[in-house]
């Protein structure tokens, strides 16, 4: 289903028309000194939009959680020296005056803020009246619903330059990311509002620089938008995410590294192609539905038996035996062992419910 908002082009300036968009900086506005250097770098390459953290929400304390408001004139300095557009985190209404006094350009709210309606409420309503774009990051959990919801609260309150920060979700155990990209939440939430601009932070989603380029890369050629990249004169001596950042040097050798594919197909004879394949693939799908009937009926079916021998419906052994040897055969048909296993989760909880009815009815 739709959601329907009033947006306006997230353009400022004339940025916004090519893609990919780039905003850079660093995670944290440390000292003018660094900041100016990393803007200056960045200007000379061609970056429109300097990014900083003012205001740092760490997850413990007695960590370096930004310098505060005295780092605002070294944004506005940005503004006047390089000509360049500023960008910043606001997590309260307190930021958001300070940034606004100081001709911030562009706010964003974080994943944390994010996550609390009433946060975002409070913003919204301090911004009311106020023509500013305004980036929202997903929430820290991958609930597609509570990132609407914080555009719905900011388009209600006027902003109508709204564009959206894809920068991964928490997860519980060890993975190669910081935050698991999880692209189904921001291809569903394109879905849903088609006309939002889509940015990817490949910084807080790798939480390592060896990974910056496959996810950039990703995210063009899911046709994004843009990029927000932490960036740094010297991100080895960072005072927050030092291994996330990267020299103004390696972002433009990871951007020259970029292939950017067409978004729209004007041959005819490869879009009959593309019509033809996915008819192909609708017609399995159709297939698939079938089987999965037959299958829950099926179910029902051992519920049926399950209920008239008193058998508990969850069975361990069983399942435990049945994943293994799917995963096992999935290997062989080229496969991925984590798909399978999102599958057929999904598939025996089906069932599970499937025989909960029967069992209670």
């Amino acid at each position: 289903m739709g959601i329907n908002l009033d947006l306006e082009p997230f353009m400022l300036n004339g940025v916004g028309h090519e893609r990919p968009l780039v905003m850079a900086g660093p995670c944290s506005a440390e000292t003018e000194e660094q900041v100016l250097k990393t803007a200056s770098q960045l200007n000379d390459m061609g970056i429109k939009i300097f990014r900083a953290g003012i205001w740092k929400p760490r997850t413990r304390p007695n960590a370096f959680e930004g310098v505060g408001k005295k780092g605002l004139p070294w944004l506005k300095r940005v503004k006047e020296e390089f000509g360049m557009l500023t960008a910043t985190e606001v997590a309260n209404v307190n930021h958001v005056f300070e940034s606004l006094k100081y001709g911030v350009d562009i706010l964003w709210i974080g994943a944390r803020t994010t996550a609390n309606p009433f946060a975002v409420q409070e913003i919204a309503d301090a911004l009311n009246g106020v023509d500013i774009p305004v980036l929202i990051k997903n929430p820290v959990n991958p609930d597609v619903e509570l990132w609407i919801g914080a555009f719905e609260r900011l388009n209600n309150a006027g902003i109508k330059k709204l564009a959206a920060i894809h920068r991964g979700f928490s997860s519980y155990g060890k993975t190669i990311y910081r935050n698991v990209p999880q692209w189904q939440i921001p291809i569903e939430l394109k879905r849903r509002i088609p006309e939002l601009m889509m940015i990817t932070d490949p910084s807080h989603i790798c939480g390592s620089r060896d990974l910056l380029l496959d996810i950039s890369q990703k995210a063009m050629d899911l046709n994004f938008d843009g990029l927000i990249v932490e960036t740094h004169i010297n991100p080895d001596k960072a005072l927050s995410d030092a291994s996330q950042q990267i020299t103004p040097a390696t972002l433009k050798d990871l951007l020259d590294h970029l292939i950017m594919r067409k978004s729209n197909v004007e041959n005819t004879l490869l879009l009959t192609t593309l019509e033809e394949l996915r008819h192909e693939i609708d017609t399995y799908d159709d297939k698939l539905l079938g089987i999965l009937e037959c299958r829950m009926a099926i179910s029902r079916k051992i519920g049926e038996y399950k209920k008239n021998n008193n058998i508990t419906i969850l069975q361990s052994s069983r399942w435990d035996e049945m994943l293994r040897k799917r995963i096992e055969d999935a290997e062989k048909k080229n496969l991925s062992e984590e798909f399978i296993t999102k599958l057929f989760r999904a598939i025996h909880q089906e069932s599970i419910n499937h025989q909960t009815k029967v069992m209670n009815a």
